[in-house]
């Protein structure tokens, strides 16, 4: 049984020179007595795990803030956790002081830049029958997703893709002074002139290097993207074709289509209010002959739906 300094000197003097333990190994074991007896801690309140969990976001999410940074963001969250708390904490998890990154990543640049930039690029499809070969030419907002379509051509050549870049500036309207950038590849269908309309508006041209469509992924995604749930699903007639078929696919691409990098939603999603308690049956609108479905709630009654003209009805209670 562990016993303090004063106790030893009540031993027998013939025991002094037997004892297995130090005065230091005394003073521990009174130590833990106090301890055990004594289990109230001062202090403010606990931090529970998840408010732990907010503090180690923030300061993985902002390598620049410091801790009484995070302690003022936590503040207005409504969390008043005190600076020490915070660094300790942060020491726990092994999180070191700010700035925790010294460089930016090339993750973090694309998305920090995502907003400002545009790609562009031509595509082209072998119409029916003698297979003319026209070209479109389209600009996506990589931020958004937003697509336009600039034209079609069966000679794209620098006069097209000058007249195409004032369209562009035309589409983007007050809009044009958020992008800085624009990519591009190499061909030589895009002239100075096409630069320099762009320089214009305060919009500078990127070319990729040569051979590396990689480098302009975004334009190339979305070309793929066509191609599979359109062109190559359908023939092609001709430039007058052409021109109508990517123009209604891109109404549903921008306003209707669901895409993951936006969480599942479209680019510009219509403004409209769907009262759930209402509306009931879902409407079907086919696109381009049902090559493409665009589904939406109706406030038709369930006893008596409406069909109209091009569109079908899928009641839920049947």
């Amino acid at each position: 049984m562990p016993c303090s300094p004063a106790l030893i000197r009540l031993l027998p003097k013939q025991l002094h020179h037997w004892r297995l333990v130090t005065p230091a190994t005394v003073l521990d074991w009174h130590r833990r007595l106090v301890v055990r007896k004594w289990t109230y801690r001062g202090g403010g309140p606990r931090v529970d795990g998840e408010l732990a969990d907010l503090i180690a976001r923030l300061a993985n999410e902002k390598p620049t803030w410091g801790y009484v940074r995070i302690q003022g963001e936590l503040r207005q969250l409504g969390h008043r956790v005190s600076r020490a708390t915070i660094q300790r904490l942060l020491r726990i998890r092994r999180v070191p002081p700010a700035p925790r990154r010294a460089q930016t990543n090339w993750r973090q640049f694309l998305r920090t830049q995502a907003e400002t930039v545009l790609a562009g690029d031509f595509l082209h499809v072998d119409c029916a029958v003698t297979l003319p070969r026209v070209y479109v030419l389209f600009v996506i907002e990589v931020g958004s997703r937003y697509v336009h379509v600039l034209g079609t051509t069966t000679n794209p050549d620098g006069a097209f893709t000058a007249q195409a870049a004032r369209n562009l500036l035309m589409h983007l309207g007050d809009r044009a002074d958020q992008f800085r950038f624009l990519i591009r590849d190499r061909g030589g269908q895009f002239t100075a002139v096409f630069d320099a309309v762009l320089a214009g508006a305060g919009i500078d041209v990127i070319r990729t290097p040569p051979r590396c469509p990689r480098a302009n992924a975004y334009a190339e995604r979305w070309v793929r993207t066509l191609r599979s749930e359109l062109t190559d699903r359908m023939l092609i007639l001709g430039q007058r074709h052409l021109r109508h078929v990517p123009a209604e696919y891109v109404k549903h691409y921008n306003h209707n289509r669901p895409h993951q990098a936006l969480d599942l939603s479209p680019p510009r999603p219509p403004a409209t209010v769907i009262d759930l308690a209402e509306q009931r049956q879902i409407q079907r609108r086919p696109i381009l002959g049902g090559m493409i479905n665009e589904y939406q709630r109706t406030a038709q009654s369930r006893n008596k739906p409406q069909v109209t003209a091009g569109t079908r009805v899928l009641s839920p209670y049947k």
